[in-house]
């Protein structure tokens, strides 16, 4: 693991391999939503980034990330609020970055939308 903690609205590769089913799979971005030093364990609550798909417009739980020097993705990306995860500080790789106010702001709302909130 590098030897940056992971903090609210960063970017990171994050390894979710191995996985069950439909949950997201392989070593990807992911943003960081928990609260910084919140808890006891080495976790952090994590929201995945997948590619983004033009039908992810009308996605309620997708949050449409377009490349930039801040939060360092290489292709326009969507944050699957639905794959919503708690994750050990093992699986981080890489900071990539930092996403924006308004961004974090919008995943953090597909998050409450998915848990009916």
């Amino acid at each position: 693991m590098s030897t940056n903690r992971p903090q609210k609205a960063d970017v990171w590769m994050v390894d979710f391999t191995p996985t069950k089913g439909a949950e997201i799979s392989k070593c990807r971005p992911a943003v960081v939503i928990s609260a910084d030093n919140l808890g006891k364990l080495p976790l952090k609550i994590v929201v995945p980034v997948t590619d983004w798909k033009p039908h992810y417009e009308h996605t309620a739980w997708f949050t449409h990330l377009s490349t930039s020097l801040k939060n360092g993705l290489s292709k326009e990306s969507g944050a699957d609020g639905f794959q919503v995860k708690s994750v050990s500080l093992d699986r981080f790789r890489k900071k990539l970055g930092k996403v924006d106010e308004d961004d974090l702001y919008i995943i953090l709302n597909t998050v409450a939308l998915c848990i009916g909130i």
